[in-house]
């Protein structure tokens, strides 16, 4: 892309928050002031405060440039990936490139089985959006148990994973051993991944979080390639019964601590969020996290705010973004509606995103954001001139809304009729609202205020 720098050759490999801090403007961010429509010394300065993040590492050729943070959109992330028992490398692209078409901001490769690193070669190769991973995933491709895991192990993934050109890693370094006990009575217990790997692997070996003990070899890696570290919350609530809990916000402390850890050696750093909430502790979920971790990009799973809709889950999670990100959070992780029940096919994440695209947008309208306001305000002006293809064209999915307004009307004529299928041209508000007389209406009212006048006198 015209937009990345060559940045082994112009930056002496030194990061985008280190640039920053040194008072330099990079390509990158020249990039998200064009694309967020800030002044290039507002991105900077929020980038050199840790409060914005522009994923973006140096081997990642055709990326184009983004920033997750307080001062951009709420942006959204789509999760692909093979696993061990069913999809493609072939199918997995072809999810990034709808992931693409249907707005993700980021995409997360979350391949497990045995073609891990050809998948993300393949992806890496298409994406211009930031690509992520979970390293684990594919130690653990490595290894017969999770018990077998190594701290050098741990390091050699990253490493890899790092020359291959992604952007940001989540890495679970705030688990630490005197957290399980916290987990005992939970109904749902650890219900991440990575989180429930090295649970295992502590149990085992009686011994602390290996991420946490390499932290520092891992900040080297990061910032050697400019790697985005997405402290991962191995304890997130996987039900409503367990939200906001004394494990969670153990592992937030941590979190906050090892974020300030990240910055000290200018690696950028965002924290990952629950999980289930329920909507009344939405608001002081974001405060705390933004408080606890010193305003560093909050990513939350939904949050879902309530457990009861498998098979819909992407509008159970909606819900929970829509809040969250109107408190703050920067960056929404969809769900899609086989959340719970299955690997998401190239449909689900078509759903998945078109719903994240309606929370972020609703949250972007709650923090004032302009430009989304008239996004709404030129959609609503096209709806009350009865401008049909206007309105598709201003629609997050066009096809689908011009499909269902095109299959209720089988006469061409009405397809561009003033009024729809429902109200018909008798009972249409809107047609009955333009015709209107506004002079007499005007008319009647200033003499009714003149008759009370004279009436009070």
């Amino acid at each position: 892309m015209p937009h990345r720098t060559s940045f082994l050759v112009e930056t002496g490999c030194r990061t985008q928050m280190r640039l920053a801090r040194e008072g330099i403007v990079s390509a990158e961010m020249r990039r998200v002031a064009e694309r967020e429509h800030l002044a290039e010394h507002v991105v900077r300065g929020e980038v050199a405060r840790g409060r914005m993040v522009i994923p973006a590492n140096v081997h990642h050729a055709a990326l184009d440039p983004m920033a997750i943070g307080l001062r951009a959109r709420v942006k959204i992330n789509a999760n692909i990936g093979s696993s061990p028992t069913t999809s493609s490398l072939d199918e997995e692209v072809a999810k990034l490139v709808l992931s693409e078409r249907w707005g993700a901001d980021t995409v997360m490769d979350l391949s497990t089985g045995k073609r891990i690193d050809q998948t993300r070669e393949a992806i890496l190769g298409r994406a211009t959006v930031p690509i992520g991973t979970v390293p684990i995933y594919q130690a653990m491709e490595r290894v017969k148990s999770a018990e077998d895991l190594t701290a050098d192990l741990l390091l050699e993934v990253i490493e890899h994973q790092a020359r291959q050109g992604v952007d940001y890693m989540t890495i679970h370094a705030g688990l630490l051993l005197e957290h399980l006990p916290l987990c005992q009575h939970r109904v749902t217990g650890i219900v991440s991944r990575g989180g429930g790997l090295l649970a295992r692997w502590m149990v085992h070996h009686r011994r602390e979080n290996p991420l946490y003990e390499v932290f520092d070899a891992i900040l080297e890696i990061c910032r050697a390639h400019d790697v985005t570290i997405s402290l991962g919350d191995g304890l997130r609530p996987g039900s409503i019964a367990d939200a906001s809990d004394a494990a969670q916000f153990a592992e937030l402390a941590t979190l906050g601590e090892l974020t300030e850890r990240a910055w000290a050696r200018d690696v950028q750093v965002m924290v990952e969020g629950p999980g289930h909430i329920p909507i009344d502790q939405l608001a002081m979920n974001v405060a705390r996290q933004q408080e606890v971790c010193h305003q560093a990009p909050f990513y939350t799973l939904g949050p879902l705010v309530t457990d009861i809709a498998p098979g819909y889950d992407h509008i159970t999670s909606a819900i929970g973004a829509a809040i969250v990100g109107w408190h703050g959070t920067s960056m929404l992780c969809y769900v899609t509606p086989k959340e719970h029940l299955g690997l998401p096919d190239a449909q689900d994440v078509k759903q998945g995103l078109i719903a994240y695209r309606i929370a972020a947008h609703a949250a972007d309208l709650a923090r004032g954001n302009r430009r989304a306001a008239q996004w709404d305000r030129e959609l609503s002006q096209a709806r009350f001139a009865f401008d049909w293809n206007r309105q598709f064209e201003l629609a997050l999915d066009p096809d689908t809304a011009r499909s269902m307004h095109d299959a209720t009307l089988a006469d061409d004529y009405f397809k561009t009729a003033e009024f729809c299928s429902m109200c018909g041209p008798k009972y249409c508000p809107m047609h009955n609202f333009r015709n209107v007389d506004w002079d007499a209406i005007h008319a009647v009212v200033a003499e009714r205020k003149h008759q009370r006048a004279l009436a009070t006198d």
